[in-house]
């Protein structure tokens, strides 16, 4: 009879572990999408401000390049919120990012990007 107790309560154990551990990866990736948006939503303002001073002709080209990466960003961010609201985005999205870096065009924003790329030490 304990070999049945036993043997009863182990898929239980299993699956409150597993779904804390989907719920944990959750988590993180929620903060990681909130600090990717923070750190946009930064950029973003650091651009109007510079925009607005290149209006007074007080900013440098060197800002001005900045400003006009972070409007690609932006751009680019509208421009994958426009599949979000299509049907069957979980697919469609990420299948658009792999054939796009397949190609070799990046086409999320700078902060929704990690910079670890696989080195090719042989």
């Amino acid at each position: 009879m304990r070999v049945w107790k036993h043997f009863h309560k182990v898929p239980l154990r299993v699956l409150r572990i597993s779904k804390r551990r989907n719920l944990i990866r959750l988590k993180r990736s929620m903060v990681k999408v909130k600090i990717a948006l923070a750190q946009e939503r930064v950029e973003t303002r650091a651009m109007l401000s510079i925009y607005k001073r290149y209006t007074k002709r007080d900013a440098s080209a060197e800002e001005m390049r900045i400003a006009n990466q972070q409007f690609v960003d932006i751009l680019k961010g509208l421009g994958i919120g426009i599949f979000a609201i299509l049907p069957f985005a979980p697919i469609t999205i990420p299948l658009m990012i792999k054939v796009g870096r397949w190609v070799g065009v990046e086409i999320l924003p700078s902060a929704f990007v990690d910079d670890k790329k696989p080195s090719n030490k042989q």
